[in-house]
């Protein structure tokens, strides 16, 4: 059985208080590293970025709609000059120019069915890249959201951090000054049961927080005072006193 002078193992409480304060740090920053907030906004601008992407698409499709609908009214427009050229230039048998008219006439419902489309798809531009931008201000807002929180977050990560390092520095001075047989059963006894020591505190296991058996009572009463004992419940070091019993 280890042994540990009792004013040393009193020391323990001490040590398994900043050990209790560095997991309570440690579940602190996991809780901020998976702040709800995170994952909703991520999921929110995944979908808002989706629509955005898509209003993009639909944008680019009726522009390159309309660059074809200017370019088909252009070349109308150009036949027409063309053939308005020839018939004002008065040349040609009298039934050419008769057919040119008609041609004219002809060219000019074209023109006229072609700027009709030319506009419908122009007034469907303007909607779809009003939609857009208002997609865009959407992701905007959520991206502000995000940075806001993420900021917030870094913050308090910040903080942990610093505290941590702080705690882990008085942590590892402290352990320096124990007892090196004691120390290395409490660090067994932390790593597998998650609590090192613990008060036995008027026949109560603080770190169950059970009243131990009245055979368990005899038995680490009926223990030398350099003993190290153990908690039948939980494992971990019991840290005995006189006043406590």
């Amino acid at each position: 059985m280890a042994k540990a002078a009792p004013a040393e193992q009193l020391k323990l409480l001490e040590l398994q208080g900043l050990d209790a304060r560095l997991k309570s740090l440690s579940n602190r920053r996991r809780s901020l590293e998976n702040d709800p907030r995170i994952t909703d906004l991520e999921a929110a601008l995944s979908v808002a970025n989706g629509e955005l992407g898509a209003a993009k698409l639909a944008v680019h499709d009726a522009e390159a709609e309309l660059k074809r609908a200017e370019a088909d009214v252009e070349q109308v427009a150009t036949r027409i000059e063309r053939d308005e050229a020839r018939l004002n230039s008065g040349t040609g048998l009298s039934k050419d120019l008769v057919a040119l008219q008609k041609d004219i006439a002809s060219l000019n419902k074209r023109r006229s069915d072609l700027e009709d489309v030319e506009l419908e798809v122009l007034e469907r531009l303007d909607g779809l890249r009003e939609r857009q931008a208002a997609q865009q201000s959407i992701v905007d807002d959520i991206q502000g959201s995000f940075g806001g929180i993420r900021a917030e977050l870094d913050a308090a990560l910040a903080e942990v951090a610093a505290e941590e390092n702080e705690v882990a520095g008085k942590r590892r001075d402290f352990a320096e000054g124990l007892d090196t047989e004691m120390l290395a059963v409490y660090e067994k006894t932390l790593a597998r049961r998650g609590v090192g020591a613990a008060r036995l505190f008027h026949g109560t296991s603080e770190g169950s927080g059970m009243q131990l058996s009245p055979g368990d009572l005899a038995e680490i009463k009926a223990a030398a005072e350099d003993d190290i004992v153990f908690c039948p419940d939980s494992g971990c070091i019991l840290v005995r006193s006189a006043e406590w019993g």
